[in-house]
């Protein structure tokens, strides 16, 4: 089974979402200095597009994440311990992950969500790195059977 069947599970899906708003919370609030209130103030503008804004993304995000995510999780399966390998591939899990957005990012209509992503980009990667441990252990929560 793909890591992202096991996660799509209509059942789970909300409690997942959930998670990974929480996991992106989190990341912002350990987030200080200049760079901090930066992407703080840019999820802020991102948060009032509309209500619910951010786990409808995440939502919408999520399968082609865990598609993105698979060889990687399925690697670390191979070698006894998924959690851990996604962490010690932190690089490559959040190429994968930018990948996605990226990608999504392109056919983006709204300025400001475009906007603000293109201006966040070039850091990005080191704070998808910084999630990549709680990220683990939500999909290891929901990908249990």
């Amino acid at each position: 089974m793909k890591l992202s069947d096991g996660l799509s599970n209509p059942d789970k899906k909300a409690m997942v979402v959930d998670d990974c708003c929480n996991v992106i919370e989190a990341q912002l609030a350990s987030k200080s200095g200049i760079g901090g209130m930066a992407l703080k103030t840019a999820f802020a503008a991102l948060k009032g597009v509309k209500p619910g804004y951010i786990p409808y993304v995440v939502e919408m995000l999520l399968p082609e994440c865990f598609e993105a995510l698979d060889p990687i999780w399925s690697e670390g399966i191979d070698k006894g311990d998924p959690v851990e390998h996604l962490v010690a591939s932190r690089s490559r899990t959040a190429d994968a992950l930018l990948s996605v957005t990226d990608a999504k990012v392109q056919n983006v209509k709204r300025q400001i969500v475009r906007g603000t992503y293109e201006k966040l980009r070039g850091s990005a990667k080191q704070h998808v790195e910084d999630a990549v441990p709680d990220l683990a252990k939500v999909i290891d929560k929901y990908s249990k059977a």
